[in-house]
């Protein structure tokens, strides 16, 4: 079950159908923005997230600090035009088991998501 958090409508789509596509995977909620995203996760709580880093209203770091202590075997993957080292380090901290720069690293969600449909009962050891 996947979370998709992501307040670009275009890119929410191609990714929804992106995950959609991919057997074993299940499209469970979507947000847009901080607040959409924490309660989504909370009140779906699915197994996996693809998490924007950039919302219009905050950061995807605020959603992945406010949900982890909730959901900490929470697959994530942070998918983002932000790609620093300080921003991989902040959510690597944070919880995140990717980290992934959109205009490079795109096409690499199909593959974490069928991993992550292959096995569901949590995240990967050692993140």
């Amino acid at each position: 079950m996947v979370f998709l958090v992501e307040d670009s409508p275009a890119i929410r789509a191609r990714l929804a159908a992106t995950i959609k596509g991919i057997e074993g995977a299940e499209l469970v909620g979507e947000a847009g923005t901080v607040g959409g995203a924490i309660d989504g996760i909370r009140s779906t709580n699915p197994g996996a997230v693809i998490l924007d880093l950039q919302l219009d209203d905050g950061s995807g770091l605020e959603v992945l600090k406010a949900v982890q202590p909730y959901a900490p075997v929470l697959h994530v993957a942070v998918l983002t035009n932000y790609a620093t080292d300080q921003h991989r380090r902040a959510c690597m901290d944070a919880g995140a088991e990717f980290f992934l720069d959109k205009s490079s690293d795109f096409a690499r969600i199909r593959e974490i998501v069928q991993t992550w449909a292959a096995r569901p009962e949590g995240a990967a050891p050692g993140r």
